[in-house]
């Protein structure tokens, strides 16, 4: 080799065609999931439930000695119990195996949640567990949120089992997903099932973080798995009566009164009952009972939606709450919804704001085509509450830094702002530039 050659630097790599690379990347998760074979059992067999401090001690020092991130999901009785509490937490860590706790019998898990206090905390869809979680006294400090990372990373499908399927190559059984997980003792498919969706969680976890690397999105993911947890809870919803299904079809304010009552009367039944609502009665009947206003028990038992025992067994409530509903004075009758903070409905743009409605037809074509480069959903580059608001209350002065000035006050992250700001700017100038506003 000369003396010239040996100084030449050697040439950089050409940079891979991002098309390439994401035709690359499905090609490589079609051939893990052509290759997925049953994941029948745990691998340490399935453990005992843990119903007393005694076994909740071991576990605390069993999980504690342990190492790197902790699997947590939690499966709850939606549909069957009142409220969103947890009857089943599952956990896993390298060192310490499965654990499964009833978290009825062991309401209080603060010990363990100190225990684990420097670990990161590994759940899917963590939006769903957390208010379960932290009502057991398990609060994460740092999370990684795989559904989340699936969306971010442009997967098809970020259920769990499609992810573990894909990303891993093992299928997991999920015909348990929507039992009633409040029944005691539990059956032995029904924790061999639990124990499974927390036996590939973390494996899970460390293949999306080295997907995330690759494709430079961990930073952003950083920044999500942080805004969840920086949230706080959801303050109560004022009058949540109002959000029964088939509201729309009810009309005066009296008849927004018997749903009122009515509501009211069902939920303090399913609370003494620890029922689920729909299950006391449906919001189908609810409304019924609004347009009907039945004034007997024979006018009330003759409505369709009586028919179900259930409604029937408590005929004498919905009467009860029709009648007091009818007797109100008008002055305390419900007045219709009022609007609400932030933008009117879109559908009602163009007639109220033709130039808000542009407005926002930009944005979203902006923020879709920006979605489409990055591979991932659009609602996950932008929220769209976010387009919503910018659309319909931009700055009075629009550039980069005033478009994300506005998104960072509407609460988009720091890498979204870095994203879309100027894209979003320029089009909305151009838009306004060509007198269209």
């Amino acid at each position: 080799m000369s003396e010239t050659e040996a100084a030449e630097p050697a040439a950089e790599p050409a940079a891979e065609n991002p098309q390439i690379a994401v035709e690359r990347e499905i090609a490589r998760r079609e051939a893990i999931r052509a290759d997925a074979v049953p994941l029948l059992d745990p691998r340490e067999g399935i453990p005992p439930v843990i119903c007393d401090a005694a076994g909740l001690e071991r576990v605390i020092r069993a999980f504690a000695a342990g190492h790197g991130p902790v699997a947590v999901d939690a499966e709850r009785a939606s549909g069957y119990r009142y409220g969103q509490r947890a009857y089943l937490i599952q956990l896993r860590r390298q060192g310490a195996g499965t654990a499964l706790i009833d978290p009825i019998a062991c309401p209080d898990l603060s010990g363990l949640d100190a225990a684990l206090a420097d670990a990161e905390m590994v759940l899917h869809a963590a939006n769903q567990d957390l208010p379960c979680l932290a009502e057991v006294g398990l609060r994460p400090r740092r999370l990684f949120d795989t559904e989340l990372a699936g969306r971010l990373l442009g997967h098809p499908k970020v259920g769990l089992g499609s992810m573990v399927e894909n990303v891993l190559g093992f299928v997991l059984e999920k015909g348990h997903s929507a039992v009633d997980w409040s029944t005691r003792p539990l059956p032995e498919d029904w924790l061999r099932y639990a124990a499974l969706d927390v036996e590939l969680l973390i494996e899970l976890r460390d293949a999306l973080h080295a997907e995330l690397e690759r494709a430079g999105k961990l930073q952003w993911a950083l920044e999500e798995f942080a805004a969840i947890l920086a949230t706080p809870p959801k303050p109560p919803r004022p009058d949540p009566w109002r959000r029964t299904s088939g509201m729309h079809r009810v009309r005066t304010r009296r008849q927004l009164a018997i749903v009122r009552e009515v509501w009211l009367a069902r939920d303090r039944l399913a609370r003494e009952r620890d029922l689920s609502p729909g299950r006391v009665l449906p919001d189908a009947a609810i409304v019924q009972l609004a347009l009907e206003a039945p004034r007997t028990p024979a006018e009330l038992l003759a409505l369709p939606a009586m028919r179900n025992r259930g409604a029937r067994r408590h005929q004498s409530v919905w009467l009860r709450a029709v009648t007091r509903a009818r007797n109100l004075p008008e002055d305390q009758l419900p007045v219709p919804s009022q609007p609400g903070e932030g933008p009117p409905p879109t559908h009602r743009w163009a007639e109220r704001d033709p130039q808000a409605a542009k407005r926002l037809a930009t944005a979203r074509t902006v923020v879709a085509a920006l979605a489409d480069e990055h591979t991932m959903p659009a609602e996950n580059l932008l929220q769209p509450d976010v387009v919503r608001r910018l659309a319909w209350s931009p700055p009075a002065e629009l550039s980069p830094a005033t478009v994300g000035g506005a998104l960072r006050a509407l609460g988009a992250r720091d890498w979204q702002v870095r994203l879309v700001a100027t894209p979003l700017a320029k089009a909305l100038i151009r838009l306004e530039t060509k007198g269209e506003l």
